[in-house]
């Protein structure tokens, strides 16, 4: 029963990839919120932490195991061909390639640091929502799916500020870092409600609600289903 993969499975899948990657479009962009300097990508990434969290709750570690890593694929897919059909000529009469470049061209130091804190942050995300569902019996799914977030948020954040944004002293990115894990958490706590519907919605009509007893939680173990 566990090994199957269903529609919803499918979809949830998809949107959690079509995240990833429009988050790194979105990042392009730097928006000002009530005085407050954030990329683009946090009206959209913490949508990926609410699907992490629906996946590992229905399905259990394992499936969301192989979909976080499923994404990151994906996602590197993405950045090496924006890459190439950047550093392809433009033709002559095309005036846009000055903007292509700019959401394109991301210095691969920027790209391996977006690629490191995701896989680093979902992978603690699905962990801790996993082992806390396991202790706690299934109970209190919105505090785990809030302290999973957390947590994974924090890591992204520990990771990706200071390798993209190298030399510059921790304690002016200390503000930044901050400001994203709250607005991303916040984010969460607010659209609760509708993650809780939608969790109980699928795991009835999925008939599944996996515990993580005895698995192994090796990210790299994508073989084990």
């Amino acid at each position: 029963m566990h090994n199957k993969f269903s529609t919803t499975f499918l979809v949830m899948t998809v949107l959690f990839v079509v995240c990833l990657i429009t988050s790194n479009l979105f990042a392009t962009k730097v928006i000002d919120l009530w005085g407050i300097t954030l990329p683009g990508a946090v009206i959209i990434f913490p949508v990926s932490y609410i699907l992490n969290d629906c996946l590992t709750e229905v399905w259990g570690y394992r499936k969301a195991r192989l979909v976080i890593w499923l994404a990151f694929a994906m996602n590197f897919f993405v950045v090496v061909l924006g890459q190439l059909v950047v550093w392809l000529p433009a033709a002559s009469f095309w005036d846009g390639a000055p903007h292509f470049d700019y959401m394109f061209n991301m210095a691969p130091r920027v790209a391996g640091a977006s690629l490191l804190a995701f896989i680093a942050g979902s992978s603690l995300n699905a962990y801790v929502l996993s082992r806390m569902k396991v202790a706690d019996g299934g109970r209190r799914f919105g505090v785990r799916a809030v302290l999973s977030s957390l947590a994974g948020e924090c890591l992204d954040s520990l990771i990706f500020m200071p390798i993209a944004f190298w030399g510059t002293p921790f304690k002016a990115l200390l503000p930044m870092m901050l400001a994203q894990v709250t607005f991303k958490v916040c984010y969460e706590i607010v659209i609760l409600p509708l993650t809780s519907i939608v969790v109980r919605k699928v795991k009835k009509n999925e008939g599944t609600d996996v515990f993580d007893n005895g698995i192994s939680y090796n990210p790299f173990k994508l073989g084990d289903l």
